[in-house]
């Protein structure tokens, strides 16, 4: 099988690599990896085919992970001919990647031209009753505007938005990292949760995070179960009230404070869309009937940081922000980083924490860190990623600031 994916031949750390030749420049092709349904059946009647070849093409990209069109045995010669000839299946290029101990993988894609840019997306497997679940958290940007203050990712500012191919094809690598070996005949896919959680606000790169979230739930292609594909967002108010519209997917909040005069600093988006017009639009999110949607609840986020937002009136501000909420709160360990402002809250205080919030009746859970090693975990995504603007250098000078302060309150 002939794959149009590249990746460095540098070892680091004793990561697993695999290596192919890019292929020579040519006249630019059309990328079918990013395009949904509708969108590959228009392909193909523009260039006078039936449409159902749509679903073909679909079922060897996603589903047989198949980048060679002579391998799509039930296309004719002349149509696989033709495709060669003007497409291409191409997923962004692997710089690197690295597996961890305990499971978790991680890639750092380029995308653009020339040098471009790097993102990077991480895959978290466990065990829950269902059997093995892998959940890849997905990235939408080259950066992050809103500059959480607990966040590296946000620390580099904002590059530009990810294209649906360069969304897509995280999964479809992912989905490949297990197939390398394995006969094409044989091949099915590994992913089972995705959540659009990773670099950047998927709110904010609205239109092509929603049809690579379509081509996640097609048939098709990765027939995903709605309940198992999230968007997590700050709180965009006005395009979640879009998303309920536009698709049927679970919703995860960043919340990680539960008044707005913290809020305010830790998520500073909050100053635009503060925490009441926040609820609501999460209340109206979730006012869907039908048995089968998955908008029965929304997932919050609350990282937890020493001293900031772990105290015990914290989680009674909590209890009250959410109680006509339906939710699952999920307590998220803080993962420091080079020049964090924060610590992580004790482990003592994180169960106290959440048996309060248990005791008042909310599904409360603790997030198992996961990737430490290979820097994957929650808030880490920012890697090898160039800092192209002077946020970092300012956020480095607040924290300077800061520490002064409590040295001399102390």
């Amino acid at each position: 099988m002939s794959s149009a994916v590249v990746v460095s031949s540098e070892n680091l750390d004793g990561q697993q690599q695999s290596s192919s030749t890019p292929a020579s420049p040519a006249a630019e092709k059309v990328n079918l990896l990013g395009m949904s349904r509708a969108q590959l059946e228009k392909f193909f009647e523009d260039i006078g085919e039936k449409k159902f070849r749509a679903g073909q093409v679909m079922k060897w990209i996603h589903q047989y992970f198949v980048t060679d069109f002579a391998e799509m045995t039930n296309i004719s010669g002349k149509l696989r001919a033709k495709l060669e000839q003007i497409c291409e299946i191409k997923a962004p290029e692997v710089v690197h990647r690295h597996y961890s101990k305990d499971g978790t993988r991680k890639w750092v894609f380029r995308v653009g031209e020339g040098a471009g840019s790097l993102v990077e997306t991480v895959l978290i497997p466990a065990e829950d009753k269902t059997g093995l679940r892998k959940t890849l958290c997905i990235s939408s940007q080259v950066g992050c505007a809103l500059d959480c203050s607990f966040c590296s990712t946000g620390k580099q500012g904002f590059q530009r938005d990810l294209t649906p191919d360069e969304i897509i094809g995280q999964l479809w690598m992912a989905n490949y990292s297990y197939m390398e070996e394995v006969p094409v005949a044989e091949r099915e896919r590994s992913v089972t949760n995705v959540v659009m959680m990773g670099m950047g606000e998927p709110l904010l790169n609205y239109d092509a995070v929603l049809s690579s979230m379509h081509i996640m739930l097609d048939d098709f292609a990765y027939g995903m179960s709605k309940r198992r594909v999230t968007l997590s967002t700050s709180g965009v108010v006005p395009k979640i009230d879009q998303l309920a519209k536009d698709i049927d997917v679970a919703l995860a909040i960043s919340l990680h404070a539960p008044n707005d005069e913290l809020r305010n600093e830790l998520v500073p988006i909050n100053k635009k869309y503060p925490l009441a017009q926040l609820i609501a639009a999460c209340q109206r999110y979730i006012a869907k009937d039908g048995n089968e949607s998955a908008r029965k609840h929304v997932t919050i986020e609350y990282v937890m940081l020493e001293g900031v937002n772990d105290q015990p009136e914290h989680a009674q501000q909590m209890i009250k922000l959410l109680k006509n909420l339906p939710s699952k709160i999920n307590l998220i360990p803080f993962n420091p980083f080079p020049h964090a402002p924060y610590g992580r809250s004790s482990r003592n205080r994180i169960i106290s924490f959440q048996k309060t919030l248990s005791d008042a009746g909310f599904v409360c859970t603790i997030r198992q860190t996961r990737g430490d090693d290979i820097d994957a975990a929650c808030g880490q995504l920012v890697g090898q990623v160039a800092d192209r603007t002077r946020r970092a250098e300012q956020w480095q000078k607040k924290v300077t600031q800061r520490q002064e302060i409590l040295r001399t309150q102390g």
